[in-house]
Formats: C-alpha cells, structure tokens, sequence
C-alpha cells in the first residue's frame, strides 16, 4: 500500500534541493564576479 504522503514529502525533498542548488549556483556566482572586479582594481590581467 502507497504512503498517501509520499507525494508531498518527495515534492518538498526536490523543491528544497532545487532551492539548495540555486543558492550554491548564485553564491559561486558572486565570488567569481567579485574575485574577477578584484583582480581588475588591483591590476591583475
């Protein structure tokens, strides 16, 4: 017999990791940006 929350409780595990792989995607995003704006006023490259 089916878990009749199977449904939410896996909907909720794949939107929490959605939102978890967003926020590393866009904090890695950031230091790049901001390593690159560093590099350039310290007149590296």
């Amino acid at each position: 017999m089916e878990d009749p929350y199977a449904v939410y409780v896996l909907s909720a595990y794949g939107v929490s990791l959605a939102l978890l792989g967003g926020l590393i995607w866009r904090s890695m995003a950031r230091a790049r940006a901001a390593r690159r704006t560093l590099d350039q006023l310290e007149g590296r490259k």
